[in-house]
């Protein structure tokens, strides 16, 4: 007697469905398995849209096609995956005691009912949208489809576009908003916060914005859109919320995602606090035959212990694998959560995080944090390195790494994925001060970048040394503190560049036959610094072991300043 084949039902054809359904697949050659979206596209490389807006290919197929160069169409699913793929295929409702899925085909208007054994939700998000007039113009358009992409890249083409605003200055904004600059459209950024890319502390956050406006973009923050303004059905500009009228024939709205959760919320299944889908570390929701992956779950965050919303194309690939998996055999994968860890490409900049920023530790409940900022070459100055600025956070009593933020356009992406892993591993301080990492002078300094992060944070938790970020420092000389401020750089960097906030330039070869050219009152605040702050750490230990009790170091030196400097 034959047994009848699972049958498991996939909905959702973007990240983390393909990759559920595959794996399935993998898992079980004889199971039925069915695969359907509301979309014409299949498993898009959604995160690589802005690139082919921009123009770095031109081939959209490159967006959905395998690393053979196969279009992952119906047809390649069927023929390769054995998975029946079905397009513009919409799910009504799920009725979960039946066990079916009821179907619309959009083009001809057919339903069908579909029963399953298994049932994976991968339903993905959809773009929070301003609640402005005007959203329903020509010319305004969010970047989450792979119809959104080529209207825009149809834009870059028409060249008939030379003002646009990006709404939004998160990841996707700036990358939309690289985009356009390099199809020599004047863009505007509108960040509604005061500040641009949230996951950052504000100081690294201000020079990455820095960095943006001297590619040409604006940014303008602390200001919303209240109106998307038009003639003839046609975006002309947009209106802020402070009055003022920007004009624009393109509108890019990047403000975020929202979890597509309508299917499961009807068929009442738990939602998160955080409005995504709850599952547990198998992605099974409430419903012991019903998974979900992707956009559309919450996470819990390996920091915090917390659930959190992480809509990234990674982790959709992942939690995908894992809902794959144990629909075949239940309990065989787990995923135990996120570290939060993302990077992006802004002009000749990098930007990277992992964990938690400073001022978002201290909101989850972390009040004893130490942060440690450095600034240096990614690789030897013989060979070419590059500048990274970082910052590292930890809980100062027992030395665990909470976050780290690296920016910069040197590699970067490196020292996120291993501080990354470090955060994972709940590495300390002292487990990363002696790490034992690659070291060969195309690709590191003998003491990688993260090291020294991990020992500058060991020096200050140890006392050795007491740091000032450049926004503390600039603070005290704007509210006229009683700091004496010392540059410990060369004559010829100090004529190059100087910070111009009453500093006295004293060489760090010269400072201890000049000892008496400083504030003889040992207890008076001294700050010094250099281009990165490593002489300015030197200088500040001569001191303390000539006496003087208050020596501050300004970490990342002038490399960190983000304000104003001065010729």
């Amino acid at each position: 007697m034959s047994t009848q084949p699972t049958r498991i039902v996939v909905i959702g054809g973007s990240a983390a469905g393909p990759k559920a359904a595959a794996k399935a697949r993998r898992m079980d050659e004889f199971a039925e398995i069915i695969l359907f979206q509301r979309e014409q596209e299949l498993s898009m490389a959604s995160c690589g849209f802005p690139y082919y807006v921009g123009g770095t290919f031109d081939d959209r197929n490159m967006l959905i096609c395998t690393p053979a160069g196969i279009v992952r169409d119906p047809n390649f699913y069927g023929k390769a995956k054995g998975i029946e793929a079905l397009v513009q295929t919409e799910a009504l409702r799920i009725d979960r005691e039946a066990k079916t899925v009821f179907l619309k085909h959009l083009p001809t208007g057919n339903e069908r009912t579909l029963h399953y054994d298994r049932l994976i939700l991968a339903t993905g998000a959809r773009p929070v949208c301003p609640a402005a007039p005007g959203f329903d113009l020509a010319g305004v358009q969010t970047l989450h489809s792979m119809g959104d992409a080529d209207a825009l890249r149809a834009v870059r083409d028409a060249k008939e576009v030379d003002k646009a605003v990006v709404v939004g200055g998160g990841l996707i904004g700036f990358e939309v908003c690289e985009a356009l600059r390099l199809a020599g459209i004047d863009t505007t950024v509108i960040e509604k916060t005061k500040q641009i890319l949230p996951f950052l502390d504000p100081d690294l956050g201000k020079l990455v914005e820095n960095h943006i406006r001297a590619h040409g973009p604006d940014i303008i923050v602390g200001n919303g859109v209240a109106e998307f303004l038009g003639d003839n059905g046609k975006l002309v500009g947009v209106k802020l919320d402070n009055g003022t009228e920007l004009p624009c024939q393109l509108a890019v709205v990047a403000v975020g995602v929202r979890p597509n959760i309508d299917l499961a919320q009807l068929a009442g299944l738990e939602i998160g606090d955080q409005g995504g889908i709850r599952v547990n570390d198998r992605m099974q929701t409430s419903d012991p035959d019903i998974y979900a992956a992707g956009d559309c779950v919450e996470c819990t965050s390996l920091v915090t212990g917390r659930y959190v919303r992480a809509p990234y194309g990674d982790l959709a690939n992942l939690q995908g694998r894992v809902a794959g998996q144990n629909v075949v055999k239940e309990g065989s994968a787990h995923f135990p959560g996120i570290t939060q860890t993302g990077i992006c490409k802004i002009f000749d900049y990098t930007v990277g995080f992992t964990g938690l920023s400073a001022q978002r530790a201290k909101a989850e409940g972390f009040t004893e944090i130490e942060t440690a900022t450095i600034s240096g070459l990614d690789i030897p100055v013989f060979m070419s390195g590059k500048l990274l600025i970082s910052k590292l956070v930890a809980e100062r009593e027992s030395g665990r790494i909470l976050g780290f933020q690296c920016v910069g356009p040197g590699d970067v992406s490196k020292r996120v994925a291993t501080m990354a892993m470090a955060i994972r591993g709940k590495l300390t301080v002292a487990d990363m001060v002696n790490a034992d990492l690659p070291y060969a002078p195309p690709y590191s300094l003998a003491l990688d970048h993260t090291i020294v992060s991990a020992q500058v944070m060991e020096n200050k938790l140890q006392g050795r040394m007491q740091g000032l970020t450049v926004t503390e420092v600039k603070e005290r000389v704007d509210h006229g503190a009683d700091c004496f401020v010392l540059d410990t750089r060369s004559p010829q960097e100090f004529e190059a560049m100087r910070l111009g906030i009453g500093e006295t330039l004293i060489p760090l070869g010269a400072l201890r036959d000049r000892l008496d050219e400083l504030p003889q009152d040992k207890d008076r605040e001294i700050i010094l610094y250099c281009k990165i702050s490593l002489r300015g750490y030197e200088a500040a230990s001569i001191l303390q072991q000539h006496g003087w009790r208050n020596v501050k170091v300004m970490e990342g030196g002038i490399m960190a300043w983000p304000y104003a400097r001065e010729k």
